[in-house]
């Protein structure tokens, strides 16, 4: 076996060329594939739990729910609040911001709470349409909120 020494002469070099190269690509493939998502609406969202004590219902704020039906599929099938079924999610904020929009006091907008019944088999991207046409809106450079306390149902069939 031969053993090749290296003379003191002979040095290796570091190439730092192509390393930057790849540095830049990397660089502009990650800026490339950034994906800029739109703002999330700040709202509170509380899961339904059980509790020992009955809820007191505040006295002027009536008691919401809002039922999102679906197909076999996952599609949206009928949007309704209380009695009153809605052709999109647009008409759902309109009449929302009719009840709680305008001059409608803070204290009111804080106190009101809706209960989402959604169907089981339902495509989660209207629950999230839903949360967003009843949560707030904007309004120019202003949030407009209008219901901030959002709970789900329970399931149908449990305990």
């Amino acid at each position: 076996m031969k053993i090749r020494h290296v003379h003191p002469a002979e040095s290796i070099t570091l190439q730092m060329t192509p390393m930057i190269d790849i540095v830049f690509q990397l660089l502009v493939f990650f800026i490339f594939t950034l994906r800029i998502g739109a703002m999330e609406g700040d709202f509170h969202v509380s899961m339904n739990q059980p509790s020992t004590s009955p809820s007191q219902p505040v006295d002027f704020v009536p008691p919401m729910k809002l039922r999102l039906a679906a197909s076999e599929d996952g599609e949206l099938n009928a949007i309704q609040l209380n009695e009153k079924t809605f052709e999109s999610f647009q008409a759902l904020r309109e009449h929302i911001i009719s009840i709680f929009g305008g001059e409608t006091p803070d204290d009111v907008r804080r106190e009101a709470e809706i209960e989402l019944d959604c169907d089981p088999q339902l495509n989660y991207r209207y629950v999230i349409d839903a949360i967003t046409a009843i949560s707030g809106y904007r309004s120019g450079d202003q949030v407009e909120h209008l219901i901030e306390k959002i709970r789900f149902a329970a399931p149908r069939g449990s305990p």
